[in-house]
C-alpha cells in the first residue's frame, strides 16, 4: 500500500511543484503596457517618453523592484494612428497580460481608448495629452500627470496680454489635440474680453501650412499660438517670417523643444514654449538633480529633455502608487492608491490626486529659445 501511495503521490507532488513554479514566474513581474508613437512623425516624443520610464524602472528593478516584483514596460509603436492605439491596446491587454497603462500618447488616440480602458476598469497614468475635453469625461480610472492645455493656453495668454499683446492669432492642428488648444486659447481670451484676430488650421496627415500662414499673416498680428507638433511648427515659423511677419511665436508643450530647434536650427531663436515639467538641465528641483545622476548604462537613451523627464516622473508615481497597492496588487487596489495620492512630491514637481481629482498638476511656466539655441527660463 505504502508503495501504491507513493506511485500516487509522486506525479501529484511534480504537479503541483510545477504549478507553484508557474505562479512564482508569473508573481516575479508586473507588466505594464503602452501604445505610442516610434515612428512616424512625432517618433522623437514617444522614444523620448518611453525612455524616460525605462530609466527609472531600470534603477528601480536593480533595487529590488516594487514589493520584490520587477516592473516590466511593453511598449508597441502606433505611428501616432489612432486605429493603431486601439489595436496596440487590445494586444497588451488580451495577448500580453499587462496589469495596467502608462503613457499612452495623443489626445485623439486616448480618447478612441477610453471606452475600453472605462469597461474593463484599466488603471491608465499618464496619458501624454493635455485635452481638457478629455479630462471632463472623469474617466474612473484614468489618472493625468501633465498640466492641460487650457493651463497651458491660460498661462500664454496672461504672459502675452501682460505685454500688452492683445491682438493674437491661432494656428492649430484640425483634430482633437487641435481644436481643444483653440478652445482653450479662445476661452483664456475672453476672460480679458478679447477674442482672436485670425486663426489657421491644417490637416495632420499632410502638414500643408500655406493657407494658415494666408489667413494669419493677413492681419499681421502680434503674436501667434500655436497648437501643432514640431514639423507643422517650423513650417509656420519659417513661412511667416520669410513673408516678413514679426509676431510673436508661442508654443504649447507637446512642439518638443529638441525636436522643434533641430528642425529650425538658428531659426528658433525667440519662440516661446510652455512647460509642463519642470527644467531638467540644471538640477534646480530635486528630481531634475536625480534625472542627471542617473548611471550611464540607465540614462535615457534619447538624452535628457522635458519629454524624457515627463517619462521618468510618470514611473515613479506609478511605482509609488504600486508600493502602497501592496504585495499582492489588484487592478482596484491600483486605482485606489493612485487615487490617494495627496501632494506627492517627486522631488520639486507636487502631484495631487486628491479630493476626487484625477487631474494631478496644474504646472506651467514659459520658456525662450535663445540666440545660442539654448532654451531660457
Amino acid at each position: 500500500m505504502p508503495k501504491l501511495l507513493k506511485y500516487i503521490l509522486t506525479p501529484l507532488f511534480l504537479l503541483a511543484m510545477l504549478f507553484s513554479g508557474a505562479t512564482q514566474a508569473q508573481s516575479t513581474s508586473l507588466r505594464l503596457g503602452q501604445s505610442l508613437p516610434l515612428s512616424g512623425a512625432l517618433a522623437e516624443l514617444g522614444t523620448e517618453y518611453r525612455d524616460g520610464m525605462l530609466a527609472y524602472f531600470k534603477v528601480l528593478n536593480a533595487r529590488g523592484g516594487i514589493h520584490g516584483r520587477r516592473i516590466e514596460l511593453v511598449t508597441l509603436d502606433d505611428g501616432y494612428v489612432v486605429e493603431r492605439s486601439v489595436e496596440n491596446a487590445k494586444k497588451l491587454l488580451d495577448q500580453e497580460d499587462v496589469f495596467a497603462f502608462i503613457g499612452m500618447f495623443g489626445s485623439a488616440n486616448y480618447g478612441a481608448l477610453m471606452p475600453l480602458i472605462n469597461e474593463r476598469g484599466i488603471p491608465s497614468l499618464a496619458p501624454y495629452s493635455g485635452s481638457d475635453e478629455l479630462r471632463a469625461q472623469k474617466s474612473p480610472t484614468t489618472f493625468w500627470l501633465r498640466a492641460s492645455y487650457g493651463d497651458e493656453t491660460e498661462k500664454i495668454i496672461d504672459q502675452l496680454t501682460t505685454l500688452g499683446i492683445n491682438r493674437i492669432a491661432v494656428f492649430y492642428q484640425d483634430d482633437a489635440f487641435g481644436r481643444s488648444g483653440l478652445a482653450g486659447v479662445e476661452k483664456a481670451l475672453a476672460k480679458r474680453n478679447l477674442k482672436t484676430v485670425a486663426v489657421g488650421s491644417f490637416d495632420k496627415t499632410k502638414n500643408d501650412v500655406h493657407e494658415a500662414v494666408r489667413a494669419i499673416g493677413a492681419v499681421d498680428p502680434q503674436g501667434v499660438v500655436m497648437i501643432s507638433t514640431y514639423k507643422p511648427t517650423a513650417a509656420f515659423v519659417r513661412e511667416m517670417r520669410q513673408a516678413g511677419k514679426q509676431s510673436q511665436f508661442f508654443a504649447l508643450s507637446v512642439v518638443g523643444y529638441k525636436a522643434l530647434q533641430a528642425e529650425l536650427g538658428q531659426s528658433a531663436a525667440g519662440v516661446a514654449i510652455a512647460q509642463v515639467m519642470p527644467y531638467p538641465w540644471n538640477g534646480i528641483t530635486p528630481v531634475a538633480r536625480e534625472f542627471l545622476a542617473l548611471p550611464a548604462d540607465a540614462a535615457p537613451k534619447s538624452g535628457t529633455t522635458y519629454t524624457s523627464l515627463e517619462g521618468y516622473i510618470a514611473a515613479k508615481v506609478m511605482a509609488e502608487a504600486l508600493r502602497q497597492a501592496g504585495p499582492q496588487p489588484t487592478r482596484e487596489k491600483l486605482v485606489a492608491a493612485l487615487g490617494g495620492l495627496r501632494n506627492y512630491d517627486s522631488g520639486g514637481f507636487v502631484v495631487d490626486y486628491g479630493k476626487g481629482s484625477h487631474l494631478g498638476s496644474h504646472f506651467v511656466e514659459v520658456t525662450i529659445v535663445g540666440s545660442a539655441g539654448r532654451l531660457m527660463r
